[in-house]
Formats: structure tokens, C-alpha cells, sequence
């Protein structure tokens, strides 16, 4: 794992600077640019330790990359830059020629895929926008969405395994009263994601007669909201033992929320987060969090497109990447006992 003194070496900036970026600290003047190099080297050095690999084959094609977020989207929630950079790496190490295609004005530029050999589209797409791409596009591997898995291929993540890994050990240490902070996604101007952590989460506990509905929080997938919905919980003076966040964005607003309130983490608190950021390592108490190993599912992207293009493949493939859950120092042992409201 990169440390942060070797992360600010690479970016050119100080040790404490990359600490408060990591965290963010909103207090913290430095531009956006700074920010996201930041963000980007964090991402890269971690993911160089994770895979060591020969130089491939070199591919002769053009692909274009449509990114379902925007650049300021990307610097409050990393969680699609990893793919991203999973993509472009792939790509450079193909000698693939990468088109970089952002939504303008609320419209993708689908005159630029014409002539492409294939899209990689990442993020979340409503049926609208697929039939938009595919009237455009000869081949698409959609990334962490699966709009249609007999027409395109596709790379996910199995959500709701994730989160039953999560209430699993959640269980196991003891805690009966668990609370779901959790963000809201929408498609084809407004229409709502149906999110299969939250979903999970419901299902699971519901059937064990523990799910409470005064412990689920619902916003937007980053720490300004994190912080928001945890300050809420707070005030409410009756929170759970533990809390599974669907964003490692969001826990980390949430955790600094349970600091300003004088609530120890993980002695009053438990957290567990959600995919495994850079910065998640670096935080005070050092996060719990479910394990996406989102560059992953961008060279898988890369990897599918150049096999359908040079096997000739008719019949579409669904890969699902497993994640994996890490303990670190924010979970632990329900000391409260069951059942207890004390604080």
C-alpha cells in the first residue's frame, strides 16, 4: 500500500496537504486540479502493488470510453475514477487508442462514436441513454451496470453478497441494532436506481424481525451528505450500535460527524464502509470497508472488448469481480451489549 509520503512526493506537495485532501477537509484551500492528482496517484500507486504484469500484446484499435460522471463528480466520489484509470491503463498498455467521451449539456456526443471499434461505457445508464449508445456504437461493454446481458456485455459486482458479508460479521460481533446509510442514483433525467445494498439490507435484517427503519439515512453518494445524514442520526438521539455505509465517501463525512459528537469509533460506534477508496487506510480510526477492486473491472472492460472484437463473439458475457470485506480499526465487538441505549 502507497504511504502518504509517497504520495505527495509523487504530486508535489506536502504530507499534510495529501492527509486533508484524503479526508476531506473542506477547510483545506488547494485547487481542484491539485485535488484530483491527488485522488489519481493515491489510486495508481495502490493499484500497482495489487497487479505486477508483463507488457501485453499491443492492439490496434480505437476504443471510446463514455464516463457517467463529471470531473467535480469524480473528486466527491473516487469510486468511478478507479475504473476509469483501470480502463485508460489497460488501454495504454495495449497501445489501444483511448476517445474520452463526457456528457454536454446533458447529451453524450454520439457523433464521436462513429468510427470507434468499440465503447466501454462506465457508470449507471437508464434504457433511453442504451438505446442512444447502441444506435451509435458496433459494440458496448457496459461497467458496473447491466442494462441487458443478451445484447451487451458487461462487468458488475455482486451488491447484495457484498452486504450480506457485511451483516454476516456485523452479527457475529454481536450487534442487534444496525443502521444503512446510503445514497440515491438516478437515469434518463430523474427516474431512480434501484440500489441492491439498500435492498439487501432491508431483506436481510427484515426477515431476522431487526430491520428498523429509523436507523436507514438516504442522500447523495459523497461526504457532505455522509457527514449530513450521520449528524441527523445523531440529533435523533437514538442510534444503533453500528452503521453499514454504502460509500466510503459517505463514511468518511460520517465518521468525522461521529467525532464532532464526542462518539468514540468503534467503541460507541461501529462503521463499515464501501469500496475500499485509497484514502479509507488513512483515516482516524483506519476504515472497515468492503473491498471493489474497481481497476480491475476497467481492464476487464478493455479485455472483453478486444476479445469480442478479435474472436468474433455473437454471445455476451456477464462478469461478476467478487469483493472482499477488510477489518480494520473503525468495526469491532458490540460493548454496549444487546439491546442497550446507553451513550
Amino acid at each position: 500500500m502507497a504511504t502518504l509520503k509517497e504520495i505527495a512526493e509523487k504530486v508535489g506537495v506536502s504530507v499534510a496537504t495529501v492527509s486533508r485532501v484524503l479526508n476531506y477537509d473542506t477547510t483545506l484551500s488547494v485547487s481542484d486540479e491539485t485535488r484530483r492528482r491527488i485522488f489519481e496517484v493515491a489510486q495508481e500507486l495502490n493499484y500497482k502493488t495489487l497487479r505486477e504484469r508483463s507488457q501485453q500484446a499491443r492492439e490496434s484499435f480505437r476504443f471510446g470510453l463514455i464516463h457517467w460522471y463529471s470531473e467535480s463528480q469524480e473528486i466527491d466520489d473516487p469510486y468511478y475514477m478507479a475504473i476509469r484509470l483501470g480502463v485508460e491503463k489497460e488501454c495504454f498498455d495495449r497501445g489501444i487508442e483511448l476517445v474520452k467521451l463526457f456528457k454536454q449539456n446533458g447529451v453524450y456526443p454520439t457523433e464521436r462514436m462513429e468510427g470507434l471499434d468499440g465503447v466501454i461505457a462506465v457508470g449507471k445508464f437508464g434504457s433511453k441513454e442504451v438505446s442512444t449508445f447502441a444506435s451509435s456504437a458496433k459494440q458496448i461493454v457496459f461497467v458496473d451496470c447491466s442494462p441487458d446481458e443478451r445484447r451487451f456485455d458487461s462487468v458488475v459486482i455482486d451488491l447484495r453478497q457484498a452486504t450480506i458479508a457485511v451483516l454476516d460479521y456485523l452479527l457475529e460481533m454481536g450487534h442487534t441494532e444496525i443502521g444503512y446509510i446510503g445514497g440515491r442514483e438516478y437515469v434518463d433525467e430523474g427516474t431512480p436506481i434501484r440500489d441492491e445494498r439498500e435492498a439487501a439490507f432491508y431483506e436481510y435484517l427484515y426477515l431476522k424481525g431487526m430491520y428498523n427503519p429509523r436507523y436507514v439515512s438516504i442522500g447523495a453518494f459523497t461526504a457532505e451528505d455522509g457527514y449530513r445524514l450521520m449528524k441527523e442520526a445523531v440529533s435523533s438521539g437514538d442510534l444503533p450500535t453500528a452503521f453499514f455505509i454504502a460509500s466510503d465517501s459517505m463514511a468518511i463525512g460520517a465518521l468525522r460527524a461521529l467525532h464532532e459528537a464526542g462518539i468514540a469509533v468503534p467503541e460507541d460506534v461501529a462503521v463499515v464502509g464501501f469500496n475500499d477508496l485509497p484514502m479509507a487506510a488513512f483515516l482516524h480510526p483506519p476504515l472497515s470497508t468492503v473491498k471493489v477492486y474497481t481497476e480491475f473491472m476497467g481492464e476487464t472492460s478493455v479485455e472483453l472488448l478486444v476479445e469480442r472484437l478479435t474472436t468474433k463473439r455473437v454471445i455476451c458475457k456477464k462478469v461478476v469481480v467478487p469483493t472482499d470485506l477488510v477489518i480494520r480499526a473503525s468495526s469491532g465487538a458490540n460493548r454496549k451489549g444487546a439491546g442497550s441505549k446507553e451513550r
